[in-house]
């Protein structure tokens, strides 16, 4: 009977760390940002990044998608320099690419909240042609 209730008590706990985990992750990926807001999505590393980049130090893609009613951009900047910004029109969808030492913030300049998803998918390594 002990073995039994042992058994019960590590699946529990074991469903339980589960749920915690996939909850963090969800939480990580929707944001909403106040009007004139700019935040730091990625790039400053664990514990500083608003959204956590499973590819943190590698090439990667940012995979932002606008899930509200108002537009926003992104800058991606390397070291104080900007890159590149990009608009992103409401229900949009835009593939990113942020190399080793990229940093992504998204800026809002709308009078209104903006709602944005972030996902991230590792970047392919071309093969040499022989």
């Amino acid at each position: 009977m002990n073995s039994n209730m042992t058994t019960l008590k590590t699946l529990f706990a074991i469903l339980c760390l589960t749920f915690l985990t996939q909850y963090e992750a969800a939480a990580q990926t929707d944001f909403e940002l106040d009007p004139n807001q700019s935040m730091l999505m990625t790039g400053k590393g664990p514990g500083q990044d608003a959204a956590i980049n499973p590819y943190l130090g590698e090439d990667c893609y940012a995979i932002v998608e606008n899930t509200g009613n108002q537009e926003f951009s992104i800058r991606v900047q390397q070291r104080g320099t900007i890159i590149e910004t990009i608009a992103i029109a409401q229900n949009e969808e835009k593939k990113v690419a942020l190399y080793k030492g990229f940093e992504m913030y998204f800026d809002t300049e709308s009078e209104g909240k903006v709602n944005a998803k972030v996902d991230f998918e590792k970047m392919k390594r071309r093969r040499a042609k022989i």
